[in-house]
């Protein structure tokens, strides 16, 4: 799927968590609902830092740029370094690597482990990167039309203002995870789960998706999962534009509905 598809997913994917959490007794502070929703967005754009002219890859300029070349290099050795005699040779490395559950949790870990161990600081800065991301994504007409700079005040802005309504125990910090030890370890979560929504995604494409990489299936190692073949589009098809869109978003609003109980 496309830049915007995933994104916007990626944020019906952690509205639904919400909604699932209030109806199990446990409803989320509405700033950790919003700012879940936004990481999330960020993060359903992760995966593709294996592909160079991904969304993700320009986000950043120089820096994202640089970052997708290694990134690409480390999964394409990955991938030649562990692949089955079943699995075909490649020239890169995209959908490999980060396009898998192992990823998904190291991404989303380590992100929980730098909240807790840096503390405001360290918020703010996953934050910035997926409040940027979030705005390249949900908003990627308006933001191709804008200054990259301009794009990275919106979100250095929004993460500074999201990072002060957020810390508060009332407000969100230590959902989920109560001891003030643990504040902010919820973090990792909408992060795990943007990328394996984008794993999802990708699966209903063409090219299926190796999400549960390393474990085989059949004689590969890297198996494309997906829908039966007559069942999946290309990235970017009318299908992803005209069906899928729409449907993330009326789910997106009863995600919504349902985590604030707004009807309750």
């Amino acid at each position: 799927m496309m830049g915007p598809a995933h994104s916007l997913s990626g944020a019906t994917a952690w509205l639904g968590v919400g909604a699932a959490a209030a109806a199990l007794d446990n409803p989320m502070p509405w700033p950790t609902l919003v700012v879940g929703a936004l990481i999330c967005a960020g993060a359903a754009l992760a995966p593709d830092l294996d592909h160079k002219a991904a969304t993700i890859s320009r986000a950043f300029g120089p820096v994202s740029r640089a970052l997708c070349e290694i990134i690409d290099k480390i999964s394409y050795a990955t991938y030649t370094a562990t692949r089955s005699t079943a699995d075909p040779r490649r020239s890169g490395g995209h959908r490999t690597l980060t396009h898998t559950w192992v990823w998904a949790v190291l991404l989303g870990g380590g992100c929980s482990a730098a909240a807790w161990w840096g503390g405001r600081w360290a918020v703010l800065a996953i934050l910035f990167v997926h409040m940027v991301l979030a705005l390249e994504g949900l908003l990627w007409k308006q933001a191709r039309a804008s200054s990259d700079i301009l794009i990275w005040l919106l979100g250095a802005t929004s993460a500074w203002m999201l990072a002060d309504v957020l810390d508060s125990t009332e407000n969100g910090k230590g959902w989920l995870f109560t001891d003030p030890s643990q504040h902010y370890l919820w973090i990792g979560l909408p992060i795990v789960l943007g990328a394996l929504v984008h794993c999802i995604g990708d699966a209903l494409t063409v090219s299926g998706c190796p999400i549960l990489w390393p474990i085989p299936i059949g004689r590969k190692r890297w198996y494309p999962l997906g829908p039966p073949k007559f069942m999946r589009f290309r990235a970017g098809s009318w299908v992803e534009i005209k069906v899928l869109t729409p449907v993330f978003f009326l789910l997106g609003v009863a995600g919504a509905v349902g985590a604030l109980n707004v009807l309750g």
